[in-house]
C-alpha cells in the first residue's frame, strides 16, 4: 500500500500485511501526532520500503535511541517510526493518517497507555495501563502474529 503525507512530499510503501493495529496514548505520542492519541499500524520491518533519505527528519523522543519517530521534512506530518530492540524483531509503525483509506487497513485491537490519555474512549477494545502490562500485551500481539 501507498503512504503519503499530506503535502505529498513524504511517500513509501507497505510490502506486507500489519501485525497489529492499536492506540497509543502515552505522552510521548501525544507530543509527536500532537494529538490525544497514535492510531498506529505495527509491520515488520523488511515489509515496509522506507521513505529515501532526507525526506524524513527522525528524532529520539527519550533514550535509548532505539526509537527513531520521523516526520515529514516538508510538511511536519508524523511519517514512520523505526524500532530496533535488542532481543526484538525490528519493526516499523506508520500512523494511520499516512494511508488514503480505512478499507484495506486491519480494525484497531487495543488501546495502549491508557493510563496517559487525554480523554476516555467509549469503545469494547481492551485498554492497557502501566508500561508492563503495556509491555506484555504488545510482547503478546507479536507473539500471536507470528504463529501460523
Amino acid at each position: 500500500m501507498e503512504c503519503t503525507c499530506s503535502c505529498g512530499a513524504t511517500s513509501f510503501q507497505t510490502l506486507g500485511e500489519p501485525i497489529f493495529r492499536f492506540y497509543c496514548h502515552c505522552t510521548i505520542c501525544q507530543q509527536f501526532y500532537d494529538a490525544p492519541f497514535g492510531d498506529i499500524l505495527v509491520y515488520r520491518a523488511e515489509d515496509v520500503a522506507l521513505p529515501p533519505a532526507g525526506t524524513v527528519i527522525f528524532d529520539t523522543y527519550r533514550p535509548p535511541p532505539n526509537v527513531q519517530r520521523g516526520k515529514c521534512a516538508t510538511c511536519g506530518q508524523p511519517a514512520v517510526t523505526v524500532f530496533a530492540a535488542r532481543f526484538l524483531p525490528n519493526l516499523v509503525t506508520v500512523p494511520r493518517p499516512m494511508f488514503s483509506s480505512d478499507a484495506e487497513l486491519p480494525s484497531p485491537e487495543a488501546h495502549g497507555f491508557y493510563d496517559m490519555r487525554v480523554s476516555d474512549a467509549n469503545d469494547p477494545l481492551p485498554k492497557y495501563e502501566g508500561y508492563f502490562r503495556n509491555q506484555i500485551a504488545f510482547l503478546k500481539h507479536l507473539w500471536l502474529a507470528r504463529r501460523p
